[in-house]
């Protein structure tokens, strides 16, 4: 590879247990040294400062998602086509199917049944006074939410969730983590692509409306599947690790729980900035499709670029004291959901499945307490908790 005169290297390895475990100290000293920083281990460039990062992610006609936003060419290779991994004009054409649905009034209309669900999980699980906030709540409620809106069959949703985690973990090199969930990964895809048949969604349902799309000759059948898969794939682990890791929060940090009971107005902002603070999904990457500066940097065409989400979000200089937790933040212009033409189609409704939850749990609970230790996830591309059992009493 062309090397930069400009360039500043580091041995980091962004994907090491210590670094998944806690990347902001790491990241926070690559953002110090350059705008662009080429990792020597895996060979691609790390952007980590929230103007570069924003800007290089609206700008694909520089930075391509074209020719794979993963680091592996398997995952890129398997997802070829989906809509994650095209540019416009047959991005454009992609997103355009379901837009309706993901537009406000398209939300507003379904609102009232998300908040009904919503309230039912959390009685449920009340009732109990002990659960797991991850397996019981935020890894089930956007499932059949989505599986729901979709019109997915019950059977095989469970392989949702693991699935898309373990395909997001082949976003990045092949290790321990991708290995252990090597099978739930083939197990997901393999009941995924059985979604491109018609017969098995339920009449009605946002796959039907992709079905319909392939009828009017709007994208073939195998874009269609494509879309299917690209969502559902997409459409979990911000959501679901974002949901977790506030419960997490209102566990430990109880003045946040009370703020929220004392203001449900404050469902929004906490959820806009739990996203921010934690940034489930770490980042994805792009390829130059010609020589590129940012900032002092001249990064050459070709080279792999990995823009990270969740060093944009914790960027003092776009947000002051990043490692605080402020319930008055309310910083709607993060970068979780990503940005430009590939940012998330479905952030709206994850809001609204996160809003709604919110209100149920401050309705219905008085007090949240850890019942036990909370479990992390070793995936090195989302931030997520593989259990947070709690303990409540009821409102």
């Amino acid at each position: 590879m062309p090397r930069s005169a400009a360039r500043a290297e580091t041995d980091i390895d962004l994907f090491a247990a210590d670094f998944v475990a806690d990347p902001f100290p790491a990241l926070a000293r690559l953002r110090a040294r350059s705008a662009a920083v080429y990792s020597t281990k895996w060979d691609f460039y790390v952007l980590t400062r929230y103007e570069d990062v924003r800007a290089a992610a609206a700008d694909w006609e520089t930075f391509t998602s074209a020719e794979g936003v993963a680091l592996t060419p398997e995952i890129n290779y398997a997802i070829a086509g989906s809509i994650l991994s095209v540019d416009p004009p047959d991005h454009t054409v992609l997103r355009s199917v379901l837009a309706d649905q993901l537009a406000p009034r398209g939300l507003g209309k379904i609102r009232a049944q998300i908040a009904d669900y919503a309230s039912r999980i959390v009685a449920e699980h009340v009732a109990r006074r002990e659960f797991d906030a991850v397996v019981d709540i935020s890894r089930v409620f956007p499932i059949n939410v989505v599986g729901d809106l979709v019109g997915l069959p019950i059977e095989g949703r469970e392989k949702l969730q693991p699935g898309a985690d373990a395909t997001f973990a082949g976003f990045g090199p092949f290790g321990d983590y991708l290995i252990a969930h090597m099978e739930q990964m083939a197990a997901y895809h393999e009941w995924l692509n059985t979604m491109g048949d018609r017969s098995k969604l339920e009449p009605g349902g946002w796959g039907e409306a992709i079905m319909d799309a392939v009828d009017a000759g709007k994208i073939s059948q195998l874009a269609a599947t494509r879309l299917i898969n690209g969502y559902l794939t997409a459409g979990m682990d911000t959501t679901v690790n974002a949901i977790s890791a506030l419960l997490r929060l209102f566990a430990e940090r109880p003045e946040i729980w009370s703020a929220l009971k004392q203001d449900r107005k404050l469902a929004a902002p906490i959820f806009e900035e739990i996203l921010r603070f934690h940034s489930p999904v770490v980042g994805f990457w792009r390829v130059a499709k010609h020589d590129a500066t940012v900032g002092d940097v001249t990064i050459p065409q070709g080279s792999k670029v990995m823009l990270h989400w969740a060093a944009a979000n914790h960027d003092p200089a776009k947000y002051p004291n990043p490692e605080v937790f402020r319930t008055d933040r309310n910083p709607l212009d993060h970068v979780a959901f990503g940005y430009g033409p590939h940012a998330c189609a479905g952030q709206g409704l994850a809001r609204m499945e996160a809003v709604t939850l919110l209100e149920a749990l401050a309705e219905q609970i008085d007090t949240i307490e850890l019942a036990g230790d909370p479990v992390p996830s070793m995936n090195p591309i989302v931030r997520g908790l593989e259990s947070v059992p709690v303990r409540v009493t009821a409102a």
